[in-house]
């Protein structure tokens, strides 16, 4: 019983469970917070709001966070015997230490903010990197988490790594290969038609054929353009590859293919 009462003493006398309640109060104290906004009658309101609102919102849910950590931190620090003004007095010998050490995470908080400030891209966007398109979910102080169109697989990007990073338009352009043999007219016909069938599709915005693009080794190019959110150009590419096989086969014309002719004395 004495080395219970005596083990409890050490914990009081080292302030262990000082700690622990304000690490306590601390999560509650944020989840209260982050309850107020995000609650169920809120989150229709966070719905409803511009891309630009989104970024905005999420980047200050994420500095809150790292506020609550920080302060949290520099308390049990000081319940703990720590003498927090004079570390903070010298900051600037040991900011020079840290920031050798996290110089990484504080070129990934810089960008994040420059990615607000310099509207590199928002909430909602389509951004390309590492040859992986992807919406942006959340933009936060040290990275950007984004989810790949093709797979649904969520990624994380490093802030700092947003020079490499591209956004994806709304422009899609698709080539309908015609063979050398039909002719101009009638492609062009063949080409219009496809082009009204894609623009009644409720998802294409604008649809119109740009014309000739190239004149490749076995086939004349003909060029569409389609105008459509950038989330969804890989299910447009895949309709209009459908379309172009469909009319290609009621005006008997055969999708053209690499030809090699060989000469023989």
């Amino acid at each position: 019983m004495n080395n219970i009462n005596l083990n409890l003493g050490e914990i009081f006398k080292n302030n262990i469970l000082s700690s622990i309640i304000v690490i306590i109060l601390s999560f509650a104290i944020y989840r209260i917070i982050n309850k107020i906004f995000f609650n169920n009658k809120n989150s229709n309101k966070i719905k409803q709001m511009s891309n630009k609102s989104k970024t905005y919102l999420r980047m200050t849910t994420s500095i809150i966070r790292y506020v609550f950590i920080l302060f949290t931190i520099l308390i049990i620090l000081q319940i703990n015997g720590v003498d927090v003004s004079s570390m903070l007095a010298g900051v600037g010998i040991l900011g020079i230490i840290v920031g050798l050490a996290v110089q990484d995470a504080l070129k990934d908080i810089i960008k994040g903010m420059n990615i607000l400030s310099d509207k590199y891209f928002q909430v909602g966007d389509v951004i390309k990197y590492n040859e992986i398109e992807g919406k942006v979910l959340t933009i936060g102080l040290k990275t950007t988490r984004i989810q790949d169109i093709l797979t649904s697989n969520i990624i994380s990007i490093a802030n700092r790594n947003i020079e490499q990073v591209e956004i994806v338009s709304k422009f899609l352009y698709v080539n309908v290969p015609m063979d050398y043999e039909v002719p101009l007219e009638k492609a062009e016909n063949v080409v219009n038609n496809i082009v009204n069938i894609i623009s009644k599709h409720e998802e294409v915005e604008l649809s119109n054929y740009i014309g000739i693009t190239n004149l490749d080794d076995s086939f004349i190019r003909h060029t569409i353009q389609i105008v459509c959110n950038a989330e969804k150009k890989l299910k447009i590419r895949n309709l209009c590859y459908k379309i172009i096989l469909e009319e290609f086969a009621k005006n008997n014309i055969q999708v053209p293919y690499n030809q090699i002719d060989v000469h023989t004395k």
